[in-house]
């Protein structure tokens, strides 16, 4: 990797916005708004914790690019001036350690910290607790702690954004009920019903498409673009009960939680914001919904990180906190509500306890089956015909696009551009072709990697 020269800051910045690098998973934020804060660095942490069930990306990332990725992380510790980089991966995880591990001994200044294999343990509140010991404030952000997190991928961005590449790629994880379950790289904008059939197809005739992990995800049509934040693709029966799970109509969900919830405070037990000191009591925002939005509890549902684990895991009933925090928090937000500051406790004696095994959690899901098949990583360049490209991927503004149908473009080309330093990202070519469609997203036709 070229060495950085002048203002570093700048220069690294300047590298990952030109490459339109944004969050591999989430929300997509763009990364170079994360690392150009007025607020002192002390920690960049990088989250190689992958907790949600099933998906491989941030796995082999780890155990087959470690140079690469240890050599981007020393240069944003030097670039922020932070005092250290740490990976952290979850201990389980011996190939990617062992790489890393063997890669370390070059960069003093960076570290591994090893995880518990339990879930939601990607969560950035935890994972920052269990990195530096400090607390971010409850609905806080990392930096409160003097901590940035990235993503494995994000930081396998930024390596290649310093070396004068864009993000026209993403590594996905398909799996599931599919033949072949695989981790692939892909260009972005491909839709799912290519990669689908580039794991084998699905077994079931009947089945949903969850994108992201089994938790935390979405339903997606095969007909989607993957995007930069794509970061697995889970193909369900649609008798099973996890799919099941996500056609809930959250309506429904509201009149069955006022009649059915028996205040058994399991969903707060295993809360893991709870357990930190939060001062979030899922049990308590199911009780208080009879009484509306004037209700002085309602608030602690924008604290939900919506981890899933009170209805996937915790409720003898099945109902869904979750979900009727989901409601809440839009609700609160469209009237333009702002709640805080609040006040956090220190992390429960009995977290340690209440922490909930990975393994534990993919038996409760009925993901055993899944869980155990092996996930096949393809090393071959992927050729794709076509690809979508939503112009919003992510956090902030929409590009503005510098390109128009009948356009010739080459993969890593330009397509659109952030202006006047908002908060957005970029966007580039992931193939070689021309542009036949141009609106909420960019079409292009051609071929090749």
């Amino acid at each position: 990797m070229k060495e950085t020269t002048g203002n570093q800051l700048d220069f690294v910045i300047n590298k990952i916005a030109a490459a339109g690098v944004v969050g591999a998973g989430g929300g997509g934020f763009p990364t170079a708004f994360k690392l150009k804060t007025p607020t002192p660095i002390q920690t960049v942490i990088i989250n190689g914790a992958e907790c949600e069930p099933l998906l491989k990306v941030d796995q082999e990332l780890m155990a087959r690019y470690p140079a690469e990725l240890l050599a981007a992380l020393a240069a944003v510790v030097r670039a922020t001036g932070a005092q250290t980089g740490v990976i952290a991966l979850k201990e389980k995880y011996r190939v990617a350690h062992a790489a890393l591990a063997g890669e370390i001994r070059n960069y003093p200044g960076l570290k591994l910290h090893l995880l518990p294999d339990v879930y939601p343990m990607g969560d950035e509140h935890l994972l920052t607790h269990s990195v530096t010991s400090r607390t971010i404030p409850p609905g806080g952000l990392p930096l409160q702690a003097g901590a940035v997190v990235l993503n494995v991928e994000t930081l396998y961005n930024i390596h290649q954004a310093l070396e004068g590449k864009p993000v026209t790629h993403k590594f996905v994880t398909v799996t599931g009920a599919v033949r072949q379950p695989l981790t692939a790289r892909i260009p972005v904008g491909t839709p799912v019903r290519e990669l689908l059939a580039l794991a084998g197809g699905p077994v079931a005739d009947q089945y949903l498409v969850i994108a992201g992990g089994p938790c935390m995800g979405q339903v997606i049509s095969i007909n989607a673009p993957v995007t930069k934040t794509t970061k697995g693709l889970i193909v369900l029966p649609l008798d099973h009960p996890l799919s099941a799970a996500y056609r809930r109509d959250l309506d429904r969900e509201l009149k069955i939680a006022l009649k059915v919830c028996c205040q058994c405070m399991q969903c707060s037990d295993f809360c893991p914001r709870h357990l930190l000191g939060h001062p979030l009591e899922p049990h308590r925002v199911m009780r208080a919904i009879t009484y509306g939005l004037a209700d002085t509890t309602l608030p602690q549902a924008l604290l939900c990180s919506e981890c899933g684990l009170c209805d996937l895991y915790a409720c003898p009933f099945g109902l869904s906190p979750r979900q009727v925090n989901r409601k809440i928090k839009a609700e609160l937000r469209q009237r333009g509500f702002r709640a805080g500051p609040w006040q956090a406790a220190a992390p429960s004696p009995l977290r340690e306890g209440r922490q909930v095994p990975t393994q534990r959690l993919i038996d409760r899901l009925g993901l055993k089956e899944y869980s155990a098949r092996p996930v096949t990583f393809w090393e071959e360049n992927i050729t794709v015909n076509r690809v979508h490209l939503p112009l919003r991927q992510g956090a902030g503004a929409v590009p503005r696009p510098v390109v128009k149908v009948g356009d010739r473009v080459e993969k890593g080309d330009l397509l659109a551009c952030i202006e006047d330093s908002s908060l957005g990202a970029s966007l580039h070519a992931s193939i070689g072709g021309t542009i036949i469609a141009l609106n909420n997203e960019i079409v292009i036709e051609g071929g090749g990697d």
